[in-house]
């Protein structure tokens, strides 16, 4: 039987203006297929921006403005004992080195939060692009 942990996340950061939101899910996905000590993961989500809401008398957000984006979804971690803490950071480690070596320095490493299950199903925006690592484990049991 393959152990597996299922974790809720929530990921946040900035973007540069320009950036593909599509292209942001698929770092995140491949970017969760190693981790720490060299166990696989994968990741099941959607991306989204969370831009600032604009009300009629603002004006627009600056041409060069950083974007903020989100992603939803659960984390599957492949192996015997892990705990939710050590994943969640394992993957804060991960996506922050490689948001960073795709989108340079943002100003602020992203942040990873484990939240409900239930937080994923009801706050993902239905607007959210889907996002999944390839070539992830089929055989999974919940810890």
């Amino acid at each position: 039987m393959l152990d597996s942990l299922i974790v809720p996340l929530f990921v946040t950061t900035d973007l540069p203006p320009d950036a593909d939101l599509a292209g942001f899910g698929e770092l995140l996905a491949e970017t969760v297929r190693e981790l720490g000590g060299g166990y696989p993961g994968s990741l099941t989500g959607r991306v989204f921006w969370l831009d600032r809401p604009v009300l009629p008398e603002q004006r627009p957000a600056a041409e060069g403005e950083l974007r903020f984006a989100g992603m939803l979804g659960h984390l599957t971690a492949t192996g015997p004992d892990h705990t939710v803490r050590e994943v969640v950071g394992d993957v804060r480690r991960a996506v922050g080195a490689a948001v960073t070596a795709r989108y340079g320095d943002v100003g602020v490493a992203p942040a990873v939060f484990a939240i409900r299950d239930q937080d994923v199903h009801e706050r993902t925006p239905d607007t959210a692009l889907p996002l999944h690592t390839h070539t992830a484990t089929s055989t999974l049991s919940r810890l």
